[in-house]
Parts: structure tokens; sequence; C-alpha cells
């Protein structure tokens, strides 16, 4: 399915319906959608996402679900702020997002988040991806199983030799979200970190503000459809 073309078929002021997908609010900080293209914060991880999605996609079919944040980076090519994607289910989106700047990939999602170097390193070995995040494999499958187009873009938010300032997985609930009140108890036992977790916060902010500039150029001048 051609999002433009199909666009152009269904006659003057047609813009396709666009499902956005981020796990975390932050991730989508920066995007600033049409008021008809919704955006969907999953919460972390698979299930999370499926559930999420599932409930979306019972209320109003998109014409196209794009899942989008911060990932880690596998491969050594990569770099802080790069903005990855893959888009083998939406193939026309292809040439229009290598003109902004991004980069395919291959992409592995896991159950855990990549904390350590070692960590992606291992990872790299295991499967050969380039990159790791956590939602986007069963937002794809789900979104295959029932022929609506789907593509990932992330920003690369910890490249493959940087340490995260704290162990993410040590944080989360039994949902897979970060619990605050954990959170709030390792920074007491340990106030070094705090500063390192400040920084790494800026670097986020600064990724989701480079991510959602990329997003707005592609849905603007790539996918709506034009009178």
């Amino acid at each position: 399915m051609n999002v433009e073309r199909g666009a152009q078929n269904a006659g003057p002021g047609y813009a396709p319906l666009i499902l956005t997908c981020f796990a975390v609010r932050q991730e989508a900080g920066y995007f600033q959608p049409a008021t008809s293209n919704p955006v969907l914060i999953t919460g972390i991880g698979s299930r999370n996402a499926e559930q999420s999605l599932q409930s979306a996609l019972a209320r109003q079919r998109p014409a196209l679900v794009l899942t989008c944040g911060f990932a880690g980076g596998l491969n050594p090519e990569l770099h802080r702020g790069d903005i990855v994607f893959d888009a083998t289910d939406a193939e026309w989106l292809t040439i229009p997002l290598q003109r902004l700047g991004a980069r395919p990939a291959k992409f592995h999602c896991s159950d855990r988040i990549a904390v350590t170097a070692d960590d992606k390193r291992q990872l790299r070995l295991q499967t050969g991806a380039d990159v790791v995040e956590m939602e986007s494999g069963i937002i794809r499958l789900r979104c295959h199983e029932q022929g609506i187009p789907a593509a990932t873009l992330r920003v690369i938010s910890d490249d493959a030799v940087t340490d995260l300032p704290i162990d993410f997985n040590a944080l989360a609930k039994t949902d897979g979200n970060i619990s605050y009140s954990r959170l709030s108890l390792v920074l007491l036992g340990s106030p070094a970190t705090i500063p390192k977790l400040v920084r790494f916060q800026r670097e986020l902010d600064a990724c989701a503000k480079r991510l959602g500039s990329l997003l707005d150029e592609l849905v603007r001048d790539s996918l709506q459809a034009t009178p």
C-alpha cells in the first residue's frame, strides 16, 4: 500500500491517518503532528506496546503506523543523535527518510534495556543487529497481521561504547515501566550518580528534539496528501 498514492486517489483535502507510537512522553516531546494524526504513548516494553496498540487499532484504523523513540546503538559506526529506520513494510518511505539524513538499520527488539557497552557488544555478536530497542518488534508484527503498513524510526540515545548512568532494568515495575520511587532510593544511596543522570537526561532531550524535527518534516513533506 502506498500512502501517497492512496491519498491522491481519495479526493481533494484527504490526508492519510498516521499513528505515531512512542514508549514514553519524553520521546514525543518535540513532535508536532497534525491534530488529525494521533500520538500513542505505549509504555515501555512489548507487553505495554501490544496492549496499547491493540486498543488504538480497535478505535481507528490508520493508513500507516510509525514506531518511534530512543534506541541503543550496537553498531560502533552509529553515534548519539543518529536517526535510523527500517521501512521494509513501507518501502516508499525509504527515499524520503534517506533524504532527511536517516540511515537504514537492522533492529533487535529486546525484553531488557542494554545497560553497558559489554551488553551491547554481546547483543551485536548474537543478533548482528545495528540497534536495540523494546517495542517496535511487536508493533510491526501486529500491524503486519492486520495489513497495516508500519515503519520503525529511532534516534540513537546511547552508542555502542557508552554505559548508561544507571541500571534501569533494576528500576522496572512489573508492567515494565520505571518506578520513580525506586529511582529515588538508588539516587539517595549513590548521590554521585545524580550528575551523570542529569547529563544523560539532557542528552535524551537533544535526541528527542532531533527526532521530532525529522518526524515533522517527514510527515509534512512526504506523507500528507496535497489537494
